[in-house]
């Protein structure tokens, strides 16, 4: 999140960010890029749908039973000889890091890309104590030395152009020839991975995230395409695992099968270039490893999402982003927006768990509800449901905008009276047929005039649905 959007509520910042002419450029390249990717690659396989079913139910069986893997899987990992800490609060796994951080003395921490850490600002929280902790992904390193957050959970600084990935390595990387050229984006990730190569040795502690992990087995498993998570944890003398109590799966087989709609869903590919497992410290005869291992798993509110029965179904998300990716909201606003590290559909049920709902008031109608989010997600998760839910909460909980309470207290009275719903709505069929056929014909009405400054009204027909259904069924029922 950039400072100059922070705290405003996603109303505010999308206001701003939607005039931003480079935010379009970049988010531009979702069509043609990930979103294009991802149905090439599930089109080609001929049992998708069966690979999703399977996917779906291999969550939901595990959630409904998360007590008994997060159990299994504490055990497995204390024989290959990790320590877990179950932490309720983002405080306290904030705590128990920054403990474990004085324990051995780092003042030097590299990172594999983990969103759990960016849900409790792990980063500030390190830095105010004198420790320096590196981001290693390119995307996550980039917004790092732009002083940012990530702007999407998959590919963090989707909302940098090129050419601003050029000036800012041209502002950080000061020691290097000025003059020199960036032809071609693998120029990019070449002075990147010269910047950040010697961190590696440095580091007195690695730190990654999990994509899942594994009960049957006490490991952890991390999906990358660079290649820096297995460095992270591999060279430095310490390791710290940080996940959350839903990445947990029963074992190996349902891990491999939630790996197949992974990566399609994801990037677009059968499988990422790298799927590491970890399983607790170095063995005698292994040529690297961490000497100590820790793994941290966080709550901070997933249990308030799994006790609810219209919440719990969000559990099941392997962090795919393809709600995000195909989400018109987001392709418009753009993930600093929603002021949280969960953006998109998914963030707009995850962020308010996390915090609270007075926070992310705004969130829930950060969507169209066109439903493309459920048709692609890969573990079924009826993401407009929830949505619909957490807008219902809102009205609840007296949160929504005072001004919008009327209309919808009077249309909830309209709409649960049949007749005279149908004769307003032909009152109002009838008037609006008579407006002038020209562009944004309704802007100059106060109330209307942000909605349809940008969007045309169709021209009235002149009669209802319903009374055009009913003379199409009369017609049918004569013939």
């Amino acid at each position: 999140m950039s400072a100059q959007t922070k705290h405003l509520g996603f109303i505010k910042n999308s206001q701003t960010s939607t005039k931003n002419q480079s935010l379009a450029q970049a988010m531009s390249l979702l069509d043609a890029g990930l979103m294009l990717k991802r149905k090439k690659a599930v089109n080609a396989v001929e049992n998708y749908q069966e690979l999703r079913t399977r996917a779906t139910a291999i969550r939901q069986h595990t959630l409904e039973h998360l007590d008994v893997y997060l159990d299994m899987f504490a055990q497995n990992a204390a024989k290959n000889g990790s320590v877990v800490h179950f932490c309720e609060t983002a405080s306290q796994a904030q705590s128990t890091i920054l403990k474990l951080c004085k324990t051995y003395n780092a003042k030097n921490i590299v990172k594999g890309k983990s969103m759990v850490t960016e849900e409790i600002q792990l980063n500030d929280l390190l830095a105010q104590n004198n420790i320096q902790a590196l981001e290693t992904d390119l995307g996550e390193y980039l917004v790092q030395i732009r002083k940012e957050t990530p702007s999407h959970i998959l590919a963090p600084a989707i909302h940098i152009t090129q050419k601003e990935a050029e000036n800012t390595f041209r502002t950080h990387h000061t020691s290097r020839n000025p003059d020199r050229t960036f032809s071609a984006p693998e120029d990019l990730v070449n002075e990147a991975r010269e910047e950040i190569r010697e961190h590696y040795f440095n580091a007195e502690i690695g730190i990654t995230g999990a994509n899942f992990l594994i009960a049957s087995e006490g490991s952890s498993v991390i999906v990358t395409n660079e290649g820096n998570g297995d460095l992270s944890q591999h060279i430095p003398p310490v390791h710290i695992v940080v996940s959350s109590i839903d990445k947990i799966v029963p074992d190996m087989p349902d891990m491999l099968a939630l790996l197949r709609v992974l990566g399609r869903s994801a990037t677009g590919q059968e499988m990422s270039v790298y799927t590491t497992l970890s399983s607790g410290t170095k063995r005698q005869n292994d040529p690297d490893g961490p000497q100590t291992s820790h793994i941290i798993i966080l709550d901070n509110g997933r249990s308030d999402l799994l006790q609810q029965e219209e919440t719990s179904h969000m559990l099941r998300c392997i962090r795919c982003s393809a709600c995000i990716n195909h989400c018109p909201v987001y392709r418009a606003s753009g993930g600093h927006a929603y002021d949280s590290p969960y953006v998109g559909p998914m963030g707009i049920i995850v962020s308010p768990a996390l915090s609270s709902l007075h926070t992310h008031k705004d969130l829930p109608f950060a969507s169209s509800l066109c439903g493309t989010c459920v048709e692609v997600c890969p573990v079924s998760i009826p993401l407009t449901k929830l949505i619909r839910f957490s807008r219902e909460q809102t009205f609840a909980q007296r949160l929504n905008p005072v001004s919008s309470r009327p209309f919808l207290i009077a249309f909830q009275f309209i709409a649960l009276r049949p007749s005279l719903y149908r004769l307003i709505s032909s009152c109002a069929a009838f008037f609006l047929a008579l407006l002038p056929k020209k562009q944004h014909r309704l802007s100059h009405i106060p109330f209307l005039k942000g909605w349809f400054a940008h969007r045309n009204f169709p021209q009235s027909q002149r009669q209802t649905f319903q009374s055009l259904w009913k003379q199409y069924q009369k017609s049918k029922s004569s013939s």
